[in-house]
């Protein structure tokens, strides 16, 4: 039976309105949130503790009518927590495979980078090719497999740095940040009567619809023009001198999945270069190194990236 046809926009704006309403004042960082929901990529929330990480992967998952499991990364939990272990069962006489906490259609891993760098390996085979394999046998994962990852940043104690295969894994790095003083005292307002839990949020949302959402992005259309500024912008990174390491093809490749998802969202079948503009930034920053002197200088890889925009020629900009 072939997949109905889904309006990405509405969808999107019934996820982004319910989201809101235990957020407040951080509409862009759910928009590039769902952005990346869309495009069935996987989202890393990072920042320092109580600006709302888990909040925010909390109620992306309680927004969707889906298996949702959540794993706290600690510096003990072992892979087989994650993915799952063969047991004896003396009844069958064989062994018989118990899923871990990844089988699901979102998983909340919160604080990734308190785990080992074994456990956070772990989740590698899963993020890329959405199947695990354990004792040499393979189960697939549901779709869509989304992996809505909290951490802090690795100067505070007690954390493990993301090794960059693992970071590459991830569509988009999403800082935070602290809301603005109207929004702080709205936070302080709501928190009160009539007070909306991240619990208490209901569905609005199927995982059929978001697989649905998924496909229709696939179809969203990218000029020859704009393929060539996605891959200009890669490029440039590659040969930067604050960069020791530059973008791969997979980072074109997600500038472009982004780009389709958010132009969808917007109500367009097609991507424009101010699509590109305000995605690059963090569908890319993950995916560079910068040099050492760089971050003496307090360089960051956003800022290399928005240089980077800064000398890349638009397509259309000029002629």
């Amino acid at each position: 039976m072939p997949a109905r046809r889904i309006d990405v926009a509405a969808l999107f704006d019934a996820l982004l309105r319910n989201v809101e309403r235990v957020i407040q004042g951080k509409r862009d960082q759910i928009s590039l949130a769902l952005v990346c929901l869309l495009a069935e990529g996987h989202l890393l929330v990072e920042d320092v503790p109580g600006v709302g990480k888990t909040t925010l992967a909390k109620a992306i998952a309680r927004s969707i009518a889906a298996t949702a499991h959540r794993i706290q990364f600690t510096p003990d939990l072992l892979p087989s927590d994650v993915l799952g272990v063969s047991v004896w069962n003396r009844a069958s006489n064989e062994f018989e495979f118990r899923a871990g906490g990844v089988f699901a259609h979102v998983l909340l891993a919160d604080e990734i980078n308190r785990a080992s760098p074994k456990t956070q390996s772990a989740l590698l085979e899963a993020m890329e090719e959405r199947q695990v394999t354990v004792d040499a046998r393979t189960y697939a994962l549901p779709r869509p497999f989304l992996v809505i990852a909290t951490q802090n940043p690795i100067e505070l104690e007690g954390t493990y740095p993301l090794p960059e295969a693992q970071l590459d894994r991830f569509l988009m790095r999403l800082p935070m940040g602290y809301p603005n003083r109207e929004a702080e005292l709205a936070i302080l307002e709501t928190h009160g009567a009539g007070y909306v839990h991240v619990d208490t949020l209901e569905p609005v949302a199927s995982a059929a619809d978001l697989a649905n959402a998924a496909d229709a992005v696939q179809s969203i259309h990218v000029a020859p023009a704009i393929q060539r500024y996605i891959v200009d912008l890669v490029d440039a990174t590659r040969g930067h001198p604050d960069l020791t390491l530059g973008a791969s093809p997979r980072g074109a490749l997600s500038v472009q999945r982004a780009a389709r998802a958010f132009a969808a969202a917007q109500g367009r079948d097609y991507v424009i270069p101010d699509d590109i503009k305000l995605l690059a930034p963090t569908v890319l920053e993950h995916r560079v190194i910068s040099t050492p002197e760089a971050g003496l200088r307090g360089i960051t890889g956003v800022d290399v990236i928005d240089d980077v925009l800064g000398q890349v020629p638009v397509p259309g900009a000029s002629g």
